[in-house]
């Protein structure tokens, strides 16, 4: 079965978030638990964190099918020490945030080298910040996010990926999210059926579905390979309707997060009805 949302807005308060999912017809959601601007947030009061799982329970999502983002000022793979410790400290206040509200996951971006050190460089460095999250944490899995490649970001490989997983001590709380946008302009062809089946041939076996614990659903504005990151409504970038329809049939993709960061809101409800009727019966 499949769980389709999208990454609504938790403005006033992360109580807020499951109503404004349950208002788009979502059976999952992405949110930030603080204002993803800001290094600092104040703690979640302990009458927010009641008022979330009312609501939560009214909206009829499960917990499992929420996948919170973490702050994009964060850099996990920052290459100078002071500066990366920075992030990692707001990284794990975002955890502790997660654990707080009961939630399952946090999604990340894997970091940056800025040009300072190489990319397996940056890669080990993310490692280490992965590794020193887990142990002062408990019962949040971290899911590491594909990038399409701009700029100085690392992660646009499976291998990537693949590398990071490897030198992370606790795998049982380490995961990944497939976001479609990132994937065809890092150079995965998903948009005929040969192509994708040959992309997800290679993630399973560089990387391995086990490790999926959810999708960001997302047409590109960018072309292939052009390792720029450019979101599009679905169906109207140069993905195209197809690959979100193999997507839609894979049973790879059951039970979990499914959620659009497409570029109009307001087309949420309409595109997550498109995605559903893209489920042959």
């Amino acid at each position: 079965m499949k769980f389709i949302g999208a990454h609504v807005s938790a403005a006033g308060g992360v109580s807020n978030a499951p109503l404004n999912a349950k208002n788009i017809g979502a059976k999952a959601f992405a949110l930030f638990t603080k204002n993803q601007r800001r290094w600092y947030a104040k703690p979640i009061p302990p009458e927010e964190v009641e008022r979330f799982h009312l609501n939560l329970e009214e909206s009829g999502i499960p917990i499992e099918y929420i996948l919170p983002h973490d702050s994009y000022l964060i850099n996990l793979g920052h290459p100078d020490k002071e500066k990366r410790q920075k992030s990692l400290d707001a990284f794990i206040d975002e955890v502790r945030r997660c654990e707080l509200l009961g939630l399952k996951y946090l999604n990340f971006h894997p970091g940056s080298h800025l040009k300072m050190v190489s990319e397996e460089e940056c890669l080990n460095i993310v490692a280490d910040s992965i590794n020193r999250t887990l142990d002062v944490t408990d019962g949040v899995t971290l899911v590491i996010e594909n990038t399409a490649g701009q700029g100085s970001n690392v992660g646009y490989r499976f291998e990537h990926l693949a590398f990071i997983i490897d030198k992370v001590e606790d795998k049982s709380r380490i995961g990944v999210c497939l976001d479609t946008c990132h994937l065809f302009a890092a150079g995965y062809d998903i948009r005929t059926r040969e192509a994708y089946e040959k992309t997800m041939a290679e993630f399973e076996e560089i990387v391995g579905f086990k490790y999926l614990k959810g999708v960001h659903l997302n047409d590109a504005k960018s072309e292939l390979g052009s390792r720029v990151d450019r979101h599009h409504s679905i169906g109207k970038g140069n993905l195209g309707i197809e690959p979100f329809r193999f997507l839609m049939n894979d049973e790879r993709f059951n039970n979990i997060p499914m959620v659009l960061e497409t570029i109009e809101p307001l087309l949420w409800p309409e595109e997550i009805k498109l995605l559903y009727s893209l489920i042959k019966e």
